[in-house]
């Protein structure tokens, strides 16, 4: 079942009862979606940990922690009706792939944030107050000597977070909504993903709708598996050399 045919055809068109079809517009999805969750999570999750370690001091400091402890432990179903209510209901937006990129950006943050974190914290303060003895500003020595350090552990954060968010369904489900062909813009109209593809075609219950969701496991599999191995290999090109 899983071959170039699967990974280049949609199911526009397919009887679900019937051999055939595949998964391409369940591909590009993803790719949008996740794509776009990490454009939002990304940057937020970075400043926010930078601000923790570098210059998180008193309540506020206190308060950006306990949110963020709070939100890893939010389960993506809350994730996906906070952007429900809010983002479709209350604001009239349409069901999109952009609506559940919000929902796995706000489950991908708070990992950004805490991986980021300890990796700042690795950084040895000597680096710091080397470079802030000449003379450089704070935000420059962040800039150019604190992340230049830290970068291989937080791709790696990055990456891991990616791999998490891949494989989420329920924000999906309820925010994507589906489409059975495919669609290219993840700002307008429903769209498919893999895992909704998977539970999509599960739900279907024959034999040919079986042997789709199985194949698209599979592919939603080698992805999140390239994505950890990617990550492996920047942190070993990162990882400190020992001098010999």
């Amino acid at each position: 079942m899983l071959d170039g045919y699967f990974l280049g055809h949609s199911m526009e068109g397919v009887q679900t009862i019937l051999p055939g079809g595949g998964a391409y517009h369940a591909i590009i999805g993803t790719l949008e979606q996740v794509g776009l969750a990490a454009l939002i999570a990304v940057p937020i999750g970075l400043l926010t940990a930078i601000y923790l370690v570098e210059y998180g001091r008193g309540r506020l400091a206190k308060a950006v922690t306990f949110f963020v402890d709070v939100m890893t432990g939010i389960p993506s179903i809350v994730a996906g009706l906070f952007i429900l209510s809010f983002w479709i209901i209350i604001l009239g937006f349409s069901y999109s792939g952009f609506a559940g990129a919000m929902a796995l950006a706000i489950l991908m943050m708070p990992i950004v944030v805490r991986s980021t974190e300890e990796m700042l914290k690795l950084v040895p303060d000597e680096l710091r107050e080397a470079s802030l003895a000449l003379g450089v500003p704070k935000w420059r020595t962040i800039l150019k000597v604190v992340l230049p350090t830290a970068i291989g552990g937080i791709t790696t954060g990055v990456m891991l977070a990616v791999a998490r968010i891949a494989g989420e369904s329920a924000p999906i489900v309820l925010l994507v909504f589906g489409a059975a062909g495919i669609n290219n813009n993840p700002f307008e109209g429903a769209q498919s993903s893999l895992p909704y593809y998977i539970y999509e075609q599960w739900q279907l219950g024959n034999e040919a709708s079986f042997n789709r969701a199985w194949a698209a496991a599979l592919v939603l599999i080698a992805f999140v598996m390239i994505l950890n191995l990617v990550a492996r290999g920047i942190a070993r090109w990162k990882a400190p050399k020992s001098g010999r």
